[in-house]
């Protein structure tokens, strides 16, 4: 008779060590926070905070951007720690949590909004922490912007298929057309260190592309990416910000598409999601302040797949905003 084989020895110090990394834990399991780093309301002592600003009052037409950040926690699930490329690990470069959503009391007011997201981002600028944000509309930026920026005005990678430097729309200056042009006017972003890529698609009128261009933003169309490769945008982006303090905001509408159709203004003749990978690994060694990734509208994708790369986007981003936190030591 074969004698059975001994169990396995628990250690239940191992247990409880296990249980405390989220990495460990199933995927599927506990509360849904970004990346499954731990939920800390005070960001006190953090290098980088994760929040959510589930706000789409700024919309022009589809609305749904509101639900981004609860399906970008979900699929954020999938994201592991350590980058295959470089081999970095975020975590281990700086000190990463879920602070939470901006908590909204007067959301149907789109300038008491905004006001609450400044706020809100005051508290996260003044505890030193860098912010990296799911939308959310690309209105969000503006006051974040003034949040962190209220010292000097900073430069911007913005990558998106629009400009988001129109005027009013139906009688409101906060909507997700305009957030760079009121930045720009409150003196929080430097126009002549700002670099918009992936513009395209027809407009109505052509104040946008024209404020853009007389301000002294760098405007790249998709075309002049077609003709010239990422590889020389990245270089371009790079000398337009110069190593001066920097906002990345990444719009999921300038995707193709076929790579991301839940948002609220598809526009195709985007980015494939590795030409978007390969632009934004580019960005490496600027002095990044902070970071967003918005319109992901969760109720024009069933499927969960703009979610899930929204949620790779803003775990690239968090890689070079984790490298720049050690940089600066």
């Amino acid at each position: 008779m074969t004698d059975k084989p001994s169990p396995k020895k628990i250690v239940p110090e191992k247990i409880v060590a296990e249980k405390t990394v989220p990495e460990k834990s199933p995927r599927y399991s506990g509360l849904p926070t970004f990346m499954r780093t731990p939920f800390r309301p005070d960001c006190a002592g953090l290098d980088i905070a994760m929040a959510g600003v589930p706000y789409d009052g700024g919309v022009t037409n589809r609305p749904g951007a509101r639900h981004g950040p609860r399906e970008i926690r979900n699929q954020s699930s999938m994201m592991r720690s350590i980058h295959h490329v470089d081999r970095t690990d975020p975590y281990a470069l700086a000190r990463i949590a879920d602070i939470g959503d901006v908590p909204f009391s007067e959301v149907y007011f789109p300038d008491r909004a905004m006001d609450q997201i400044t706020d809100f981002y005051r508290t996260i600028h003044a505890a030193g922490a860098i912010p990296l944000t799911a939308g959310g509309d690309h209105s969000i930026t503006f006051p974040i912007l003034r949040a962190i920026a209220a010292e000097r005005p900073v430069g911007l990678v913005h990558i998106d298929a629009h400009t988001d430097t129109w005027d009013s729309f139906q009688g409101s200056k906060f909507n997700h057309g305009a957030p760079f042009r009121r930045a720009v006017e409150a003196g929080v972003l430097d126009p002549t260190r700002t670099i918009q890529i992936g513009i395209r698609g027809a407009q109505n009128w052509p104040d946008g592309w024209d404020y853009s261009r007389d301000s002294g933003m760098r405007v790249v169309f998709m075309e002049e990416v077609e003709e010239r490769g990422v590889g020389a945008i990245v270089e371009e982006a790079k000398r337009v910000v110069g190593d001066g303090p920097t906002y990345l905001s990444f719009d999921i509408d300038s995707l193709d598409p076929v790579y991301a159709p839940g948002t609220g203004t598809p526009e195709i003749g985007g980015f494939s999601t590795r030409e978007a990978l390969r632009l934004l690994r580019g960005l490496d060694g600027l002095t990044l302040i902070g970071g967003d990734v918005v319109e992901v509208s969760p109720p024009f994708d069933q499927t969960g797949n703009t979610a899930l790369v929204g949620a790779t986007i803003m775990y690239e981003i968090l890689c070079l905003l984790a490298k720049a936190v050690a940089r600066r030591g």
